[in-house]
This record gives C-alpha cells, structure tokens and sequence, in this order.
C-alpha cells in the first residue's frame, strides 16, 4: 500500500511508448530549436496531454549544471514594502520564465552563507538579495561559482544593484516641511541600520540642520509599527515636542502617527505633520490618510531583471546600477505649501 501512494511522475519513456515514437523524438518534442516531423510533433503532444507529461527541468538543469531557479534572499519578506517588492520580483520573474525561490533568512553572516549554499547546490541561475548585509565571502563563493548576484537597497562594488532615491527624497521632505513654516524637525529610522534607512536618516539631518532647524532623531529596534511607536514616546517625552516628522518606512510613520493621536492626544497635521516613505496600501487608508514617498515595487522588480538579463548575456561586464527616484503622495497627514 505504501509503494502505491508513492510519487510517480510520467516519465517521457511512457509518453514514447503510448504515441508509438522513440525516446528521443520525445525529447525532441520539448526541446526548443529541435528538428521534429510534425506528424510526430503531433502524436507526441496529444500523448503529454492524456497522460499528464510535463518536462524533467530539473534534470536538464543538472545536465546543462544549471537550472532556472532564482533565488530571492529577504530577511522578514512578509513585512511592508518587502512583501509587495518580493511579489512583483516572482511576478516578473515567472514572466521571464524563470522559478523563483524564496528563501527567508536572517541577517546574519552565517544564515545569509547558508541560503546562499542552497541556491548554489540547487545550480540557481541568480541570486537577487533584498535585505541584510551579505558578508564579502558571499559575494566571493558566487563569483567563484559564476552565479550572478542582483542587490536591491544597497550599493556593492561586486554586484549589480538597484536603489532608491533615498537621499534626493529625505532632502526634500526637509525643505518641504521647511517651506511649509514647520522648524522643529524630526526624523524617526531605526537601530537595525539597514543601508537605505540610515541614508533617508543622514540625508534629512544633513538637510535640516543646512536650513538652520532644530531637529532630533530617534529610532527604535527595527524598522516597524512597535518600534514607530517606541520612537514617538521618546521624541514627545519632553515639554517641547517637533512640529513635524519625517519616518523612514510607512511602518514606522503607522506607529508614529497613532502615537501622536491616541497617546499624545494631538492633531494631525495641525500639531504635527508626518511624511513617510514607500507608499505601501495602507498609507491611503481613511485612518492615516500618509503623505509618503512612493517606491513602485514593479518598477524597481524590472529594473532587477533587467540587470540579471544584462549579466547573463554579458558576464563580464563592469557592475550595473539602476536608480528609481521616489515622487511624493500627497495626502492629509502634511501638505506641502
């Protein structure tokens, strides 16, 4: 009984044997390019059909010592922009023909080491890495291997990357809310220090302090909703509190501005205006309502592609790197002036 419910997958010899052709007029069926007589071609495919054949990828991907897995590395995939970058990277990827593979890890050396042994033992095409900060053996082992690596959110001088607009879109938050009459600043990242959120970080202090406001920082343990929150108690502890925040993911801003409201019992934008950044679905919901900088998940998903198709045809190439600017959703929670 246990033999019977094992897993047996049609195998192309079944399919040659029931359309009454050769193993390799089979294969040859499903090889692109291939020479087949259409009458075989025929008789071959309504064969596949009535018994459910499909393709062995993974052998030929063993053959040719190469498969088409990409593999997508992310620390906490489920959360924020991250999910709907992740999805528009599967998305895009499946439409380019290949299988991606999510690998969920930490940040740590040996964790990112491990997914990326996984990939390399599976013969992954590509790796596409949207968080941590891979350690330089990471980037050694892939070249040794000849895998392609694609960052997303971080600069490598090995690796093909995309980033955002960070600095461009943190310097105008500053002016913006500057313009706009507000002098006492904040801005709110987080203590994780992942690249892009210490660059809106140091961007809008650097702007800021160049306009002559006063303006503070605060930041709790990650990059989300708790530690927006955390953050807003320490910056509103005191008698004077800013007048307006600028908050380096829409998770944080979440986290801030409920604070404000519920907890500090104020309004916003009148008492405070609030920016966040990545335009995430929740920022145009009726309870937040956040102006925010948009990251498109699809455009900066193509922008990755384009640069592994980029280094697959060119291996030799010197490292590419694309830059999406964010633009500015106005909504109530700050309208510039």
């Amino acid at each position: 009984m246990k033999d019977e419910k094992r897993m047996r997958f049609v195998s192309a010899e079944q399919v040659a044997r029931l359309a009454g052709v050769s193993r390799s007029a089979v294969s040859r069926t499903f090889t692109p390019g291939a020479s087949v007589a259409p009458a075989t071609r025929e008789k071959v495919l309504r064969a596949a059909e009535e018994l459910g054949y499909h393709v062995n990828d993974l052998a030929r991907g063993v053959l040719a010592n190469q498969s088409r897995l990409v593999g997508i590395v992310a620390t906490k995939p489920e959360l924020g922009f991250r999910a709907h970058l992740t999805a528009a990277l599967a998305k895009a990827l499946i439409q380019r023909g290949s299988i991606p593979i999510l690998i969920n890890t930490g940040q740590a050396e040996e964790e990112l080491l491990a997914a990326q042994k996984m990939l390399i033992g599976h013969r992954a095409e590509a790796t596409i890495i949207l968080s941590g900060s891979p350690p330089a053996s990471f980037f050694e082992l892939a070249q040794r291997n000849g895998q392609p690596l694609v960052v997303i959110g971080r600069s490598e001088p090995d690796a093909d990357h995309v980033r955002a607009g960070n600095s461009e879109a943190s310097r105008n938050a500053a002016n913006a809310f500057f313009d706009a009459g507000r002098r006492r600043l904040a801005v709110v990242g987080s203590q994780s220090g992942t690249p892009s959120i210490a660059e809106r970080e140091t961007a809008f202090l650097s702007a800021a302090r160049s306009l002559g406001a006063e303006v503070r920082s605060a930041g709790g343990p990650d990059s989300d909703y708790d530690s927006g929150i955390a953050a807003a108690r320490e910056l509103f502890a005191g008698s004077e509190h800013p007048d307006a925040i600028f908050c380096a993911n829409d998770q944080i801003a979440f986290g801030v501005m409920d604070f404000i409201r519920i907890e500090a019992k104020l309004s916003i934008p009148q008492d405070v205006a609030v920016i966040g950044f990545d335009d995430v679905p929740e920022a145009a919901w009726l309870s937040y309502g956040l102006t925010t900088f948009r990251q498109d998940p699809i455009t900066m998903a193509l922008r990755a592609v384009e640069l592994l198709e980029r280094r697959l045809e060119n291996p030799d190439a010197s490292p590419g790197y694309e830059r999406v600017i964010p633009e500015l959703v106005v909504r109530k929670s700050f309208v510039p002036a």
